[in-house]
């Protein structure tokens, strides 16, 4: 797959050099005909299995939550214990609810993820993962993606744990997660990406601000937004790709610079450090 980048690194060659091929795009000077028009470069080239799965399995919980009512009239199910979840049998059980975290049951520090309100709420959750997931899972590979956004999706349940009492579910933990490790993403590599970067960072700032705004409003879990926007921004910001132009003109290619491990090092460390935040609010309301 081959992708139109302007990057800014590659400054013009001295005269004289008008149409020497470039040694090293990252280091080296290139000819100045290149400053004038696009770079071709081959980029990863995944398809985004991973997004899609995410996405398929998020909208069978919500059929199963919806279908709530039809089981309770067969008989298949003798409805939630918790009036104000009935006949939502997965929210039932999976929602964040702190008093039964704290009771014991670690996995509703996972499970909200999965699960929606309504419509509106999975439909607008669902396609941010659509238009996010794929580039990000192209760039940060199918098993790194994953793991950012079931920890994305942890950090912000972990922080709507510790800061509200209120009972909450959405992906939108994880969405904002996303959303952070793609600002980060246009960040640190702006001398790649030129102003495709920049432009890409300045509608990510201006949607995350938007949202936390919006997420003001009664009845919305900012807490679970900014928890899940700190943990996608610190993966990232250690282990998302960094890339540096290499190859001679007219094959150029993208090199991720990162040390190979990293990525597991990063999403360990914040998922210890969250746990260890969850924990002592564990301990503290225990007591």
């Amino acid at each position: 797959m081959r992708d139109e980048i302007i990057p800014e690194d590659l400054e013009p060659q001295q005269e004289g050099g008008g149409d020497q091929p470039v040694p090293d795009a990252g280091q080296a000077e290139a000819p100045e005909d290149i400053m004038s028009q696009p770079v071709f470069v081959s980029l990863p080239a995944r398809a985004p299995r991973v997004t899609f799965s995410i996405i398929a399995i998020t909208i069978l919980v919500y059929l199963v939550q919806i279908s709530g009512q039809y089981l309770l009239q067969q008989g298949l199910w003798g409805g939630c214990p918790y009036i104000f979840f009935y006949p939502d049998l997965p929210a039932c059980y999976g929602m964040k609810i702190n008093e039964l975290i704290v009771a014991g049951q670690y996995w509703r520090l996972f499970t909200p993820m999965l699960l929606h309100g309504n419509l509106l709420h999975i439909g607008f959750n669902m396609y941010a993962l659509y238009i996010l997931g794929p580039e990000l899972e192209r760039h940060f590979g199918h098993w790194q993606f994953l793991a950012l956004y079931v920890v994305s999706g942890f950090t912000g349940v972990v922080a709507s744990f510790i800061f509200t009492s209120a009972p909450s579910l959405g992906a939108s933990t994880a969405v904002f997660g996303l959303l952070a490790a793609q600002g980060v993403f246009a960040f640190q590599n702006l001398k790649v990406f030129g102003r495709i970067a920049r432009r890409a960072l300045s509608s990510i700032v201006n949607l995350a601000v938007i949202n936390l705004i919006i997420g003001l409003s009664v009845g919305i879990d900012n807490w679970g937004h900014m928890g899940g926007l700190i943990g996608g921004g610190l993966i990232t910001w250690f282990s998302g790709p960094v890339y540096r132009v290499e190859g001679v003109m007219p094959k150029f290619h993208l090199e991720n610079t990162r040390q190979q491990g990293a990525s597991v090092s990063a999403i360990l460390g914040v998922f210890t450090l969250f746990s260890i935040l969850a924990t002592g609010m564990l301990l503290m309301r225990g007591l």
